[in-house]
């Protein structure tokens, strides 16, 4: 796996409860009222995991260099 996880957010299924900025605000900011990521590329964290898979809407995934599905599980 590589060191590098991508953050994708679907602004379509984005409802901008705002969940992910609280828990991990260093990854994911709030733009016209829905959650975009403050980097296309993060290093590994348990903290990304969680915020994806709090989402409500499961609007957030987490995937590896190689495009597998990291989270929501």
């Amino acid at each position: 796996m590589s060191a590098d996880w991508r953050i994708e957010v679907d602004a379509g299924r984005c409802i901008g409860s705002g969940g992910c900025v609280g828990m991990a605000p260093a990854h994911f900011l709030l733009e016209s009222g829905r959650a975009v990521p403050t980097a296309p590329a993060v290093e590994p964290t348990e903290t990304v995991i969680d915020a994806a898979e709090s989402c409500p809407v499961e609007a957030i995934a987490v995937r590896d260099a190689d495009g597998t599905l990291i989270a929501p599980a």
